[in-house]
């Protein structure tokens, strides 16, 4: 689990990463678990589809200011093949579950996607442990990691899904 004092990377460094990613495709990701509702998820169900994969934190500051952000372009995607799931490494469910009620109340259910806790035993991925958050990955239609970004998801990275649609 990612401690969240260390949770935040300096703006400087995505724009490194993600130009270094960018040139390297790994081999395809396996995240699969119950998400926040219970329901059994798979990312290989997703496959035909752009998914960006996002790591975070509710300790995180960054992760939680970039939310509405992610919440908007995801609407903006509707109806395009593309999903946003987000894994939370917080340590307790609880504070998924109280992030997770606020989100409720609020949040337009065209804004909500996939939710996944780390802590739950029924979670399995390849992709480790993450030292920095948030940490995202942009997998393509055939299930390939194309582009991995550390910090903010930078701006190119909504032209980088539009291009894989």
């Amino acid at each position: 689990m990612v401690i969240p004092s260390q949770a935040q990377t300096p703006p400087t460094s995505m724009k490194a990463e993600s130009t270094v990613a960018a040139r390297v495709a790994a081999a395809a990701p396996h995240i699969e678990g119950k998400t926040v509702e219970g329901k059994p998820f798979r990312l290989s169900s997703l496959r035909g589809k752009v998914v960006l994969v996002l790591y975070w934190s509710t300790g995180c500051a960054v992760c939680r200011d970039k939310m509405p952000e992610l919440r908007t372009n995801y609407e903006g995607w509707v109806g395009k093949p593309f999903e946003l799931v987000a894994v939370s490494t917080d340590t307790r469910m609880q504070d998924v579950l109280d992030y997770e009620a606020i989100l409720s109340r609020t949040v337009s259910t065209r804004q909500r996607f996939v939710q996944l806790w780390a802590g739950d035993s029924s979670y399995r991925d390849n992709l480790g442990p993450h030292a920095q958050l948030p940490a995202g990955y942009l997998v393509d239609k055939s299930g390939k990691i194309v582009e991995r970004y550390l910090g903010r998801i930078p701006p190119e990275a909504w032209d980088r899904i539009a291009d894989l649609l």
